[in-house]
């Protein structure tokens, strides 16, 4: 259809021309109201956004039972392989403030149970004198192991195969 016919086509029905790919060969438009076409792109580019800014944060304490530490993990990797980042808050009560390197062993063994599915941003830190985090960031899909929910459980390490003979 050439300019003017879709032009006017356009003016009759009370809509906007829009060209949706200058680039191909003849150039594609589209009838549409332009205020209504901005607000659904608008939409479309916030829904697009927002999955990269998701945040969970999941709290321990250096004295965590290995049961809950291993649930809390569990969690962290559920998160993980949504794509999300997770911060991890460690917070020191009462005389436990006087012994943080407990908290840091604890910390830094969680760091490295989740090593498989994210990376932390950098290593565990003190915010004030009682909170430890850490934020932990999802490796990308091709570099992570497979969620264990998916019923792939991540190998320690591959098995050896005998020589046939």
């Amino acid at each position: 259809m050439s300019l003017t016919d879709a032009l006017q086509l356009a003016r009759t029905k009370g809509l906007d021309l829009i060209e949706i790919a200058p680039n191909a060969t003849p150039p594609v438009c589209r009838i549409v109201d332009y205020g209504k076409f901005l607000y659904e792109e608008a939409k479309r580019n916030k829904d697009a956004k927002q999955p990269a800014h998701r945040l969970k944060e999941l709290q321990i304490s250096p004295t965590i039972d290995p049961h809950d530490l291993a649930v809390k993990r569990d969690h962290a990797i559920q998160f993980l392989c949504d794509d999300m980042k997770v911060r991890i808050k460690l917070r020191f009560r009462g005389r436990q403030k006087a012994h943080k390197e407990i908290g840091f062993s604890v910390m830094n063994q969680f760091v490295a149970d989740v090593a498989l599915f994210g990376l932390a941003d950098s290593p565990p830190k003190m915010l004030g004198d009682r909170d430890l985090n850490v934020l932990i960031s999802p490796l990308p899909r091709n570099k992570r192991a497979k969620n264990p929910k998916e019923g792939h459980v991540p190998a320690a390490e591959p098995p050896v195969s005998e020589p046939s003979a």
